[in-house]
């Protein structure tokens, strides 16, 4: 009697250290450190400074996506769209540059394409009163079969060589697109943290009502958080089309996946009202250095989908503990 006591206060211990692991950001630096010495033990390329930078391109898609889910999340929606967004918002961006020659007025193209695809997110979601879930299923199927029709299941290519700067272009020896994710990251860390506009995102999620009572514009939020969203996805679609200066539609395939698992994995709350966004820096982190170190250890990317499936998994299942 007394082992079986003593063995349910041993679970009981252990569920509780993974619970503070997966809340404070200091528990997920000491995860990301663990994995880190695992990849390395495994691999002797994983610490070479060549792969580090190669992590942080790899990072900064999700990472920049992934600031929009978090605004989504944090108000208590989700967004599924993003993936077939990002496919859709390079082939528009890749056809407008190959039309007039401007990369100018094909990045610009993207992004209101991305702007434009949140935006109709936020006014069915809210005032068409459907869940997000099915609205952004919805769309996700939308955008990914517009991509496709566009460009009839064919890669837009022969894009100008100057538009490659984006996503395969260097500053030094940073890349770019790691340099846009860090820009991106502070500028939603100072807006979630030190503006009342991202105390209102939090508020809305917590309650809605208690929200309304205080004379938030909960409606107006909620729709924003959407545009927010589309243009974050914008953003990541634009970079993967340079990087590859071709856009393909079917790019950017389980991308939701990969940013939804970062964003829980960093500390948010499905049911809205809590999170971080150094939560889910080093969620996106910690994605991403799976992600690499499997691949040096030549794990199939089909098992990789599993693990990332199963991190979504037990990352919700330990959260919902906490209730």
């Amino acid at each position: 009697m007394k082992e079986n006591l003593s063995n349910e206060k041993k679970g009981i211990n252990i569920a509780a250290i993974a619970k503070k692991l997966l809340k404070d950001e200091l528990g997920l630096v000491i995860i990301l450190v663990l994995l880190i010495t695992i990849f390395q033990i495994q691999s002797n390329y994983f610490l070479v400074t060549k792969n580090l930078l190669n992590i942080t391109r790899q990072i900064s898609i999700n990472l920049i996506v992934a600031v929009g889910m978090t605004c989504v999340i944090l108000i208590g929606e989700i967004d599924l769209s993003v993936g077939s967004m990002a496919a859709l918002v390079g082939v528009v961006s890749a056809y407008v540059i190959n039309i007039t020659g401007s990369i100018f007025l094909g990045v610009t193209a993207g992004l209101l394409m991305g702007a434009t695809m949140g935006l109709i997110n936020g006014l069915l979601t809210v005032y068409g009163k459907i869940q997000s879930f099915i609205v952004t299923l919805a769309m996700m199927q939308i955008t990914r079969g517009l991509a496709l029709l566009i460009t009839s299941g064919k890669p837009i290519s022969n894009l100008k060589e100057k538009f490659d700067f984006f996503g395969a272009g260097y500053v030094g020896v940073i890349p770019v697109s790691s340099l846009i994710a860090i820009g991106i990251f502070l500028i939603a860390f100072m807006f979630l943290n030190k503006t009342k506009h991202g105390i209102y995102i939090k508020s809305i999620g917590a309650s809605r009502e208690a929200a309304k009572l205080s004379a938030i514009s909960v409606n107006l939020y909620r729709v924003l958080t959407f545009v927010v969203s589309g243009l974050m996805a914008a953003v990541g679609g634009i970079i993967v089309t340079s990087r590859l200066l071709s856009a393909q539609p079917t790019a950017s395939d389980g991308l939701e996946m990969n940013v939804i698992a970062a964003v829980i994995l960093g500390g948010s709350s499905l049911n809205g009202g809590i999170g971080t966004i150094v939560g889910t820096l080093l969620g996106a982190v910690i994605i991403g250095v799976i992600n690499n170190g499997m691949n040096l250890m030549g794990v199939s990317a089909f098992f990789q989908q599993i693990i990332r499936g199963l991190i979504i998994l037990i990352a919700v299942l330990i959260k919902s503990k906490e209730k």
